[in-house]
């Protein structure tokens, strides 16, 4: 009986992945993986389902994780992303481990949002147990080679922090719904919608002055002393000091002329505290890369760890890498005696060989077409 019209379609932003797209995605992350482990990263698999009482709390875009019920009626969460799951992970797993840990990952991850299709193809790692500037000046130099050996080209990636958002709005006092509306916009990069925000407010010029300001505040070093004329806040300069430090060790790693400072970045997940950071690439719309530290993430899970990491949307950089053929067999092996087609098919893959044998009887020239159809380039005729 045939299948609906429904039973021949996938689930919308799921995707079937053909053998030339796997190819290319098998050798881009197999790439970042080796680079990874090169900088002393062990590679670390979470389950594709969590319960949503691990992953809920990070959720800040509405209704945007998938989510099932179990038998006994427990929710859970196709995971969004890897950093919560790795969080509980290592509190529960490998508590009282060396610290700092280095972990790496590569996996699916699925979510709702207007930027990213529903299910992705992410590779990251997390630096946990550290709060030194270093290590996170390590993981954005780590995924700016990761992103060179990838093969993507004109990559940039700025760099944020969080406490210097928080500094400032504490220091101007606006209202906590103003705060709260003002801080999506910028998010978004809604230069337009700031602009009308801030003007309707009725706030004092200083306050509107700054708020304008904060938006396009992006560039180098000497951008971080206009922050410091606006307040004397000690957090405030402690902030601008860590994203100081931070900067200064890109230049040591030989990746800081691949980074531009960029007051104006707010990642989307609640958990992060200090620097951010997210990596865009000519022709798409939305980061490839998002990461930051996140100190206060591991106390929900009874821990008191410092942290730092990046996940790399490697599918959005897959669709933007040249296309390859997948890999092809070497070797087309056919023949009158099935036998003797098997028994020289399994010599030539002994020696090393990609053989693909005819499963039926045929000509040479049925052969031949055969091969030439499937790209392979070489012929074994046996007997």
């Amino acid at each position: 009986m045939p299948r609906s019209s429904l039973g021949l379609r996938i689930p919308e932003g799921m995707h079937d992945i053909l053998p030339n797209e796997l190819a290319i995605q098998d050798q881009a992350e197999g790439s970042a993986l080796d680079l990874f482990n090169a900088w002393a990263y062990q590679k670390i698999v979470t389950p594709t389902l969590e319960y949503g009482s691990c992953i809920q709390p990070v959720e800040e875009e509405g209704d945007s994780f998938f989510k099932l019920f179990d038998r006994r009626g427990h929710v859970l969460v196709l995971r969004p992303e890897l950093t919560t799951p790795i969080a509980r992970m290592v509190s529960t797993r490998m508590r009282g481990g060396n610290m700092p840990l280095r972990l790496c990952y590569a996996a699916d991850v699925f979510r709702y949002s207007k930027s990213h299709k529903q299910e992705f193809r992410q590779v990251g790692v997390e630096l946990v147990g550290s709060a030194s500037p270093l290590a996170d000046a390590e993981v954005i130099a780590l995924a700016c080679e990761a992103l060179s050996r990838i093969g993507v080209k004109g990559f940039q990636i700025n760099l944020g922090h969080m406490g210097i958002f928080t500094g400032i709005m504490d220091e101007l006092g606006v209202a906590e719904a103003f705060r709260i509306n003002y801080q999506e916009k910028l998010a978004r990069k809604d230069f337009v919608g700031i602009e009308r925000l801030v003007k309707e407010g009725g706030l004092e010029g200083r306050v509107q002055e700054i708020l304008l300001k904060l938006p396009h505040l992006h560039g180098t070093e000497e951008m971080l002393g206009q922050v410091l004329e606006w307040s004397q806040e000690p957090s405030l300069q402690e902030s601008v000091e860590a994203l100081r430090q931070v900067y200064r060790y890109l230049r040591d790693f030989g990746v800081q002329d691949k980074v531009s400072l960029d007051l104006g970045i707010l990642r989307g997940f609640s958990y992060y505290t200090g620097a951010v950071f997210e990596g865009y690439v000519p022709g798409v719309g939305f980061p490839i890369v998002e990461g930051g530290r996140y100190d206060s993430l591991y106390c929900e899970f009874g821990d008191d760890y410092p942290a730092t990491g990046f996940a790399i949307n490697l599918k959005a950089i897959i669709e933007q890498l040249p296309h390859s053929q997948a890999d092809l067999a070497e070797i087309f092996v056919f023949g009158q005696d099935t036998s003797k087609v098997i028994a020289e098919a399994q010599r030539l893959r002994q020696e090393g060989k990609k053989v693909e044998m005819s499963l039926e009887s045929l000509t040479s020239g049925e052969a031949e077409k055969l091969a030439t159809s499937k790209g392979i380039r070489d012929l074994y005729c046996v007997g």
